[in-house]
C-alpha cells in the first residue's frame, strides 16, 4: 500500500472514530431532570389574594435614578396597607425597617442552632416612561382585575413576590405553623437603583444580630416560561445560581469651546465619540464559564439531536457553539462581559462648541472578570489621555456561583415541580445577566438562588418586565403563593 493510501486510510479511521465517539457521547448525554415528583394542589383563595395584590399595585412605589425624587409617602402608605391585610404577619413577626423604607420581618424558628433562611422580594418598581401611558390597556397603577389577570406595575416585578410570600406566611401562621429554623422576609425599597440604601442595610442589620451563615437566600429571577430555549417548547424554570457584576464608567472630555464657525479639528464630542467607538469595536472576548456550562449540561440533553450532539461534544464543537451563541445579543451576553453606552451629554446650543462632553458606559461583568480588570481594559482600549474615566456609582463584582448539587438547589427543584410539574417541565440553573438584591448576601451564604415563582404564557411576556402592560395571571399568582407555602414547610430538609 502506498504512503498516500495509508494516509487516506488513517484519516478515514480517524473520522470514523471521531463520529463514533461523538454519537456515543450524544447517546450517553444524561438527563438531569427529576422524575416521579407528584404535583401537589395547594388550596389558595385566589380571587381574594389577587384583589389584595391589585390594591398593593395601586401604591406608586417608584424608584427614580435621582433618589431625592422618591415618593416616601407612597412607600409608607404601602407599609400601612400590608399591615392591614396581613394582620397575623404583623402581630406575630418582628418588623424592622432598615434604610427607613425597606422591610425586614423575623419569624423565629424553634431551633436557634439552625442557620436561618432569607426569602426576598422588592417593593419598588421602575417608572413608567413618560408618554407611554396611552399604550397600557389599563393604567399602570390601577391594579385592574380583568380577563383573569392582575394588571399594573409590580404585577411581575416584583410586588408579585412580596405579596405572594406574605400571603403564604399569613396562611401558615393561621395554621399555627412554626418553622424549625428562623426565617427572614426581606423586602428592599431601592432594588431598581442598586439596593445601596435598602438591602445593604438589611444585610448590615443581619450581621449586627450575629448572623454569619444563611442556609438559603431566595430572590427574584426569571419566571417559568415556554419557549425560552430553541428546541425546548415546553415550560422551563431557570434558577439563577450566579449573576454578572455591574460597573458604570463615566467618560469625560473637557476642552475649549467657542463658536461653531471656527471649530477645532477634533471637538470634545468627536474625541468622546471616538473613545466609545473603540470600546464598541473591541468587545470583551467570548468565554464559556462553568456556570453557563452547567446551564447547558441541564438543558442540552432535552434538546433536539443536532443541538444535543453539539452540547454533548463541546470538546469538538466549542468553536461552533461559541459562534452560534455570539450571533444574538441575548445569547452573547452569557459569554462575555458586555459593553453598553447608555448616556451621552454635550452641548447646549446649535452654534456653540461644548466645553464638556460626557458619556456613561455600563458593563455587565462575566464571572471570572473583575471590576479592576474591566476598568484597566477600558483605559487600554481608549488610550487617550484627553478622556477622563471615573466610576459613576459603587460597582459590584460578579457573584459567587451557588452549587447545583446542594440540598438547597434540590429543594427548589423539587418544590417547583410539585407546583408547576408537567411532563415537559424542565428545570435548569442560570447565569443571571441582570442584577438583583441577592448579590448583597454573598458574604453570608453559599446558597443564593434567583427565581420568580410564577409562570407566564410565553417567552414574549418577558418584554412586560419594565415594559408596558405588565400583568400576572390570577391562577399563576395562586400557584406562587402555594409554592412559598410548600417551600417554607420543607425548609427543615436543608
Amino acid at each position: 500500500m502506498s504512503a498516500a493510501k495509508r494516509t487516506l486510510a488513517g484519516l478515514l479511521i480517524f473520522v470514523v472514530v471521531l463520529i463514533a465517539v461523538g454519537l456515543y457521547r450524544t447517546a450517553a448525554f444524561p438527563s438531569k431532570q427529576l422524575s416521579g415528583v407528584p404535583v401537589i394542589q395547594v388550596a389558595v383563595a385566589a380571587d381574594a389574594a389577587a384583589e389584595r395584590l391589585a390594591k398593593g399595585i395601586a401604591f406608586p412605589t417608584v424608584s427614580n435614578q435621582n433618589k431625592q425624587d422618591t415618593d416616601r409617602a407612597a412607600f409608607i402608605a404601602y407599609h400601612e396597607y400590608l399591615a392591614r391585610v396581613f394582620p397575623h404577619v404583623h402581630e406575630q413577626l418582628i418588623l424592622e425597617k432598615p434604610g427607613n423604607l425597606s422591610l425586614l420581618y423575623t419569624w423565629k424558628g424553634k431551633d436557634p442552632s439552625k442557620a436561618p433562611v432569607v426569602i426576598m422580594g422588592h417593593q419598588d418598581v421602575v417608572p413608567v416612561v413618560p408618554g407611554t401611558e396611552k399604550d397600557w390597556e389599563h393604567p399602570p397603577f390601577s391594579g385592574a382585575l380583568t380577563n383573569g389577570y392582575v394588571w399594573g406595575r409590580g404585577a411581575l416585578d416584583d410586588k408579585v413576590m412580596v405579596q405572594a410570600i406574605l400571603e403564604a406566611v399569613e396562611t401558615l401562621l393561621i395554621q399555627n405553623h412554626q418553622p424549625s429554623r428562623t426565617i427572614y422576609l426581606a423586602f428592599g425599597h431601592d432594588e431598581e437603583v442598586g439596593g445601596a440604601d435598602g438591602m445593604k442595610a438589611v444585610v448590615q442589620s443581619l450581621k449586627a444580630k450575629g448572623i454569619k451563615q444563611v442556609a438559603l437566600v431566595l430572590d427574584e429571577g426569571l419566571p417559568i416560561a415556554p419557549g425560552l430555549f430553541p428546541g425546548i417548547n415546553g415550560p422551563t424554570a431557570l434558577v439563577g445560581i450566579a449573576e454578572k457584576g455591574y460597573l458604570s464608567l463615566e467618560l469625560r472630555v473637557d476642552g475649549e469651546g467657542g463658536h461653531s464657525a471656527m471649530p477645532p479639528r477634533h471637538s470634545n464630542i468627536g474625541i468622546l465619540a471616538q473613545a466609545i467607538r473603540r470600546l464598541e469595536d473591541n468587545p470583551f472576548p467570548l468565554r464559556l464559564t462553568p456556570v453557563v456550562k452547567s446551564q447547558f449540561d441541564y438543558l442540552g440533553p432535552e434538546m433536539p439531536f443536532k443541538s444535543r450532539l453539539v452540547l454533548a461534544n463541546l470538546w469538538l464543537f466549542r468553536g461552533l457553539f461559541m459562534q452560534t451563541m455570539s450571533r444574538s445579543p441575548r445569547t452573547a451576553a452569557f459569554l462575555r462581559t458586555t459593553t453598553a453606552t447608555t448616556m451621552f451629554n454635550a452641548g447646549v446650543k446649535e452654534n456653540v462648541m461644548p466645553t464638556r462632553a460626557t458619556a456613561v458606559v455600563n458593563f455587565r461583568i462575566l464571572p471570572g472578570d473583575s471590576v479592576n480588570a474591566v476598568t484597566h481594559r477600558v483605559r487600554e482600549m481608549i488610550n487617550d489621555d484627553r478622556v477622563q474615566i471615573r466610576e459613576v456609582s459603587p460597582p459590584d463584582e460578579p457573584s459567587p456561583v451557588s452549587d447545583t448539587h446542594s440540598q438547597a438547589y434540590a429543594l427548589l427543584d423539587r418544590t417547583i415541580r410539585e407546583i408547576w410539574g408537567t411532563p415537559d417541565l424542565k428545570v435548569a440553573p442560570l447565569l443571571v445577566i441582570g442584577g438583583t438584591d441577592a448579590r448583597h448576601f454573598s458574604e453570608l451564604s453559599r446558597n443564593i438562588f434567583r427565581f420568580t415563582a410564577v409562570q407566564v404564557e410565553s417567552a414574549a411576556d418577558s418584554g412586560r418586565w419594565h415594559g408596558t402592560n405588565e400583568r400576572v395571571l390570577i391562577r399563576e399568582y395562586a400557584k406562587s403563593i402555594g409554592f412559598f407555602q410548600l417551600l417554607i414547610q420543607r425548609l427543615e430538609n436543608l
